[in-house]
């Protein structure tokens, strides 16, 4: 089957829906279906919030696919909403892929509604950032399976993550799917392992769609290249080992997580995992390979004070707010995370760059773009967490002189990071179909794969 004629049954989606969206979406789906769609509450959030977990299918094999373990990556939610229904429509698609389907559209329901002021105004950064929430390594569902490694001892799944691992202990699944995505880009992917055959529809796929793959920096830089944009997945131990190797910290009190889902499902039953990046926003140069006249290091090292100078920021406006910040704010917790570890993190990452002797070549425009002007976005999306905390504050204590003064201070220094990105970057909104659909047929094609390989 070419799963590529599946692409007009996807919806011209023009918002993400939200948590009550989804779970109504999935009741009707099941109401009217009842001889194909079974759901169970198999776990809740840390909120006490029922999680419902969609079962399709009755084949040989098992495939668990989970949505939002990152809440502000509600991309996965949307493609696991459009193969709901294809599962379920088409009977072709579940006679080639002999799986049972095990399917959680959202499994951060509470990060998640922390998200959904943007999910209508999805078009523009400033919305983005204005309305973002992503929670710090600790308190994400991604990253707290347990582990003992070294000093890494991390012994406190959250809820959320234990219905994930009920799940993995129970049906030992042979395929498995983390959807997430990044914030600006392009198209780039994680799989357990070399598998070359999947790689000319990886590289394929994101283009027909029209979006670029991602060719500039790796998120970390100890990452294997498997192919052009294809990384092999990591681990904890090997986030752990980078850290020791650039660091005389405890590289434990810097990371502050636990292992990853992949991690945790290759110790129970050795399943192939796969995640798909894809991006909200792109500007084309994230994939321009013409080399330039300054090196790989000096790039680096540009975005390095950057980066330095944008936790200078961060300290100053939250010491100006003072013993008024609210601590009870679930916008607290990742930006004092980033206080304490981003000096040693930074710290870690200049002693890379001067020690690794393959950065003295010349830097590629993508890789430039990256850190110069990538960088730039995600620092906006702290800023408007910073924001979102004052607002909030102010809410808990009144208008407390210090809370009104480093109210002014975020509102300056975000908009001047926005305007900054208005300048300096010619970037597009990608329609949620198309988004979708990449991570709809690169699922699918990695599910037969599994299905005939392994």
């Amino acid at each position: 089957m070419k799963f590529e004629a599946l692409e007009k049954l996807i919806p011209e989606y023009n918002r993400f829906f939200t948590v009550d969206e989804h779970n109504e979406r999935s009741f009707e789906l099941a109401k009217k279906f009842p001889e194909k769609v079974r759901i169970t509450h198999e776990g809740t959030s840390r909120a006490g919030e029922k999680i419902p977990v969609l079962e399709i299918g009755n084949g040989s094999r098992h495939a668990l696919l989970f949505g939002c373990p990152h809440p502000n990556e509600p991309i996965g939610a949307m493609m696991l909403d459009t193969l709901c229904n294809l599962l379920v429509q088409e009977e072709n698609l579940l006679k080639e892929l002999d799986y049972t389907w095990h399917i959680v559209k959202i499994i951060d329901v509470d990060g998640t509604r922390l998200n959904e002021g943007w999910f209508s105004k999805k078009d523009k950064i400033e919305s983005y950032a204005e309305n973002f929430y992503r929670p710090p390594g600790y308190k994400q569902v991604e990253w707290t399976f347990p582990i003992q490694y070294k000093t890494l001892n991390f012994q406190s799944p959250l809820p959320e993550t234990k219905l994930l691992m009920q799940l993995i202990e129970t049906y030992q699944p042979d395929f498995m799917y983390s959807l997430h995505n990044s914030g600006f880009g392009g198209a780039y992917y994680y799989i357990t392992g070399d598998s070359p055959e999947l790689y000319p529809h990886l590289h394929s796929i994101p283009k027909k769609f029209g979006v670029p793959l991602s060719l500039g920096e790796p998120e970390v830089p100890f990452f294997e290249h498997l192919a052009p944009a294809i990384f092999k997945l990591f681990s904890a131990k090997e986030l752990y080992d980078h850290m020791a190797k650039h660091t005389d910290k405890d590289p434990a009190e810097i990371l502050r997580m636990g292992a990853g889902s992949d991690e945790y499902a290759e110790r129970i039953c050795q399943t192939f995992s796969l995640v798909t990046e894809v991006p909200y926003f792109y500007d084309s140069r994230v994939e321009d390979q013409k080399e330039l006249e300054i090196t790989r290091k000096e790039s680096l090292l540009a975005n390095l004070k950057r980066q330095k100078e944008y936790l200078k920021l961060l300290e100053s406006i939250m010491s100006l707010a003072g013993e008024y910040i609210d601590k009870n704010s679930p916008f607290y917790f990742p930006l004092q995370e980033i206080l304490e570890t981003g000096t040693d993190s930074l710290k870690a990452e200049e002693n890379w760059i001067h020690s690794d002797e393959k950065l003295n070549r010349p830097a590629t425009a993508a890789e430039d773009f990256d850190n110069r002007n990538v960088g730039d976005f995600y620092r906006s999306l702290s800023l408007g967490m910073l924001k979102r905390l004052i607002k909030a504050s102010k809410e808990t204590f009144g208008p407390e002189e210090k809370l009104l003064k480093a109210s002014r201070e975020a509102d300056q220094a975000f908009s001047q990071q926005i305007k900054g990105l208005n300048e300096n970057l010619n970037y597009k909104a990608i329609p949620i179909k198309n988004l979708v659909g990449i991570q709809l047929l690169t699922g699918l094609y990695t599910a037969k794969y599994v299905q005939e390989n392994r």
